[in-house]
This record gives C-alpha cells, sequence and structure tokens, in this order.
C-alpha cells in the first residue's frame, strides 16, 4: 500500500509539471471562426476587468500598498491570456501569485475583519476562469492535482490562521472541484464522440474497400471460368487440327502442338489461380456461368418471391448471339443484383426488366422497379452493405460499359446499364 501511494503520488507530481502539447488554443478544432475567437475574447475581458479591480480592492479595502496592489493585480490577472493556449502554466502563475496575495494581506491583519481571506472575490472569480481552461486541455490526473494542491493550500492557511479565515478557502475548494469535474466530463464526452466519428469514417472505408475488393475476387473467379473455357477449345483444337485438317506441312504440325501445349500450360496456371481465388465457402461453385438466357428463370423466381415482374425481350436481341460470355454473365448479374435489391428493400414493388440491342453494338439492361407495396410488409432491409451497387459498377467496368442508377420520383428507383459488345481485349482498362 505506501508503494502504490508514493507511486500515485508521485503521478500526480509529475502531472503538475507536465502540460499536454501541443499548445493549441481552446477551441481550435471548432469550424466556425468566432467560437475559435471566444476564449480569447472572454480572457481578454477578465483581465481588464480583474486586473484594475484587485489593485483598487487591495488598496482601499485590505489596505495594501498602491504599487504592491498594482503588481499582484496584474501578476493574478494578465496568466489569464495565456491561459488560452497553456492553461497549466498560467495556473501556476496564478496559484502562487494568489498564495502571495494572502500572505500580503496578512500584513494588514487589523483590516481582516469582515474581509474575505485567505482567497480574494476577483482572485476566485479568476481562478474558476483558469480551471475551466485548464479542464477542456489537460488530462484528468492534471486536474485531480491540481484541485488537491488547491484543497491543501486553503486547507493549510486556514488552519495557520483560524482567526483570519472566513470559510473562502472552503468554497473555492467546492467550486473548483465543480468546475474540473463537469468541464472534464463534457471535455472527455466530446474526444470520446469524436473518436467514434473518427472511427466509423475509418471503418466505413475500409468497409466499403472489403466490398470492392470481395465483389473483384467473385468477379475474377467468374471471368476465370469463361476464359478457361476458350483456352479449353483451344488446346482442343490445336490438338485435332492435323488430324481435321489433311496435308499439313511438318512446320505447320509443330505450330499446332507448340500452340497446345502453350494453351495446356496457361490452363493449369489458371486452374492454380483459382485455387487461390476461391475461398473455402465457394468451393462448391462449380455449375456453369449463367448468361442471357438465363434471365427468364431469374424473374420467373422473383415473381415467386412476391414481386409482380414483367420481363420484356426485344427481337433484335437475338440477332446479337452468341454474346460474349463475360456480357452475358455480365448481364445476368447486373439484373440479379437489381432484382434482388427490389425484394430486399422494396417488397411487393411492381418492377419491370427490359432487354434491348443498340444498333447491334451493346446490350441495353433496364431494371425499374415502383414504390414498396402499401401493404404492412416492413422491407427485408433497411440499409444494404452496398455489394449490389459495387458488383453492378465493377461487372460494366469489367466490359467498358456504362452504368447509371438513382431513385425515381414516386420513390421507386432504376437501373440502367449499357454493355458494349466488343472483347476484353478491346476495350482495355476503364
Amino acid at each position: 500500500m505506501p508503494k502504490a501511494a508514493r507511486r500515485q503520488a508521485g503521478g500526480l507530481a509529475r502531472a503538475l509539471v507536465t502540460p499536454s502539447y501541443p499548445a493549441t488554443p481552446l477551441f481550435a478544432q471548432s469550424p466556425r471562426s468566432w467560437l475559435r475567437r471566444v476564449p480569447y475574447g472572454v480572457a481578454m475581458i477578465l483581465t481588464t476587468i480583474l486586473v484594475p479591480t484587485t489593485a483598487q480592492l487591495l488598496s482601499h479595502d485590505y489596505g495594501v500598498g498602491g504599487g504592491v496592489a498594482t503588481l499582484l493585480g496584474i501578476v493574478q490577472g494578465t496568466p489569464l491570456l495565456l491561459s488560452v493556449t497553456r492553461p497549466l502554466q498560467a495556473w501556476w502563475i496564478v496559484f502562487l501569485a494568489d498564495l502571495v496575495c494572502a500572505l500580503v494581506v496578512l500584513g494588514t491583519a487589523d483590516h481582516l475583519e469582515n474581509r474575505v481571506w485567505p482567497w480574494l472575490p476577483g482572485a476566485i472569480i479568476g481562478y474558476l476562469f483558469l480551471l475551466l481552461a485548464l479542464a477542456l486541455r489537460e488530462p484528468r490526473r492534471t486536474l485531480v492535482a491540481v484541485w488537491l494542491v488547491t484543497g491543501t493550500a486553503g486547507l493549510a492557511l486556514g488552519m495557520a490562521f483560524p482567526d483570519k479565515s472566513n470559510g473562502s478557502n472552503v468554497v473555492l475548494f467546492v467550486l473548483s472541484g465543480v468546475v474540473l469535474l463537469v468541464a472534464g466530463a463534457l471535455r472527455e464526452r466530446g474526444d470520446a464522440q469524436r473518436r467514434l466519428a473518427e472511427q466509423e469514417t475509418i471503418s466505413e472505408a475500409e468497409r466499403a474497400h472489403r466490398t470492392l475488393l470481395e465483389e473483384r475476387t467473385r468477379i475474377a473467379r467468374e471471368l476465370h471460368d469463361v476464359v478457361a473455357h476458350h483456352m479449353s477449345v483451344i488446346t482442343v483444337q490445336a490438338d485435332s487440327a492435323p488430324y481435321r485438317i489433311g496435308g499439313l506441312p511438318s512446320e505447320a504440325e509443330q505450330e499446332f502442338s507448340t500452340i497446345a501445349a502453350t494453351a495446356r500450360e496457361s490452363l493449369a496456371e489458371m486452374r492454380r489461380l483459382l485455387g487461390v481465388l476461391r475461398s473455402e465457402e465457394t468451393r462448391g461453385e462449380r455449375a456453369p456461368q449463367p448468361g442471357l438466357r438465363q434471365v427468364p428463370q431469374l424473374v420467373e423466381a422473383t415473381v415467386r418471391a412476391g414481386i409482380p415482374t414483367t420481363l420484356t425481350i426485344a427481337d433484335d436481341v437475338a440477332e446479337l448471339e452468341p454474346l460474349p460470355q463475360a456480357v452475358g454473365l455480365s448481364a445476368y448479374r447486373i439484373v440479379q443484383e437489381a432484382l434482388a435489391n427490389v425484394v430486399r428493400h422494396a417488397p411487393g414493388a411492381a418492377t419491370r426488366v427490359a432487354i434491348s440491342a443498340e444498333g447491334g453494338s451493346a446490350l441495353t439492361l433496364l431494371v425499374v422497379n415502383g414504390p414498396a407495396d402499401s401493404a404492412p410488409t416492413k422491407p427485408l432491409e433497411t440499409s444494404g452493405t452496398g455489394h449490389g451497387l459495387v458488383g453492378m459498377v465493377e461487372r460494366v467496368r469489367l466490359v467498358g460499359g456504362m452504368l447509371d442508377t438513382g431513385p425515381l420520383p414516386d420513390g421507386g428507383f432504376r437501373v440502367a446499364a449499357r454493355l458494349p459488345l466488343v472483347d476484353l481485349e478491346e476495350t482495355g482498362p476503364s
């Protein structure tokens, strides 16, 4: 116990001589310029009032000489200007000045009857303002140390001169405790809210980044399946070319053999890459990737889920077959995500899915839903994870297309996408 007490006492002593750095002004982080000027204005007003008032009070009511009274008034009042940026240093100056003032006033013992002592009224006002500034800047241990030193000094003066003290030491001890407790609690609450807001911002950014990476990984897995199919076709065609085409020169047969070997090696590398991309939860994904032909099945499933959905596929879409697999897969996934969002966020809303061709050069998708059904059915989700829209953006970017999403005036939502019918090599990175 004695060791723990000494350790605590040492910590309090160090807190009294270790101010918080950097010495930024009070309310320096406030976005309002007028609020940043308030501490300076209050300190200037108090200094202007307390310096002459204290000097006059000491001179006329306590019998202190004019020069000494003026000096004490300056030493007790002017450090309030310093409290805006360095409150702990200002507290040391004011605290020692108040002690000196209390001892100087003892020389006029005949005039202390019915007078406030050991802390004068002006000194109490300035001291409380100083403690307020201190509580808004310094940690809890420093505030406790300051409060204990204040109470100890006042108690020592009161016990040393009981006939001179009228209880101002007790008043200051109580008021200082209240000011430090309330202001310190408000400061810590504000710090906690600020840290929470910063953490929420960081968490939201990390969550968005993680969502983006997850969606890109998913797209990479699906794209692997598409590319692997083409690589397999190349391998088979290169291996069978010498048997299908007669009379090939030996150089051509060797070239086809090299193409087949390179394709098989590339396919093996892609399979190893797929093993890295697939997580434990996705190792069961072995089914062929869907495309535009599976959209009607998707719409039927949505209707069975209670969403009145209509599908319109323009006649010219059939002329686009066969679609590039990446385009067909992206079209299916975009419609899937859009309909899933309707089920989650607008249950019962009438939905329309339209697919059309744009001059034979692009595929256009439009998914529009109205407001949620007026029936007392709550949405399955009121705030999503963002995977749906992120996935749509990434899939449109994959094929070099365009995406437009947004709410409608009637409370519905619209998803419109344009997917160019070009190979991935031609689109390039967007």
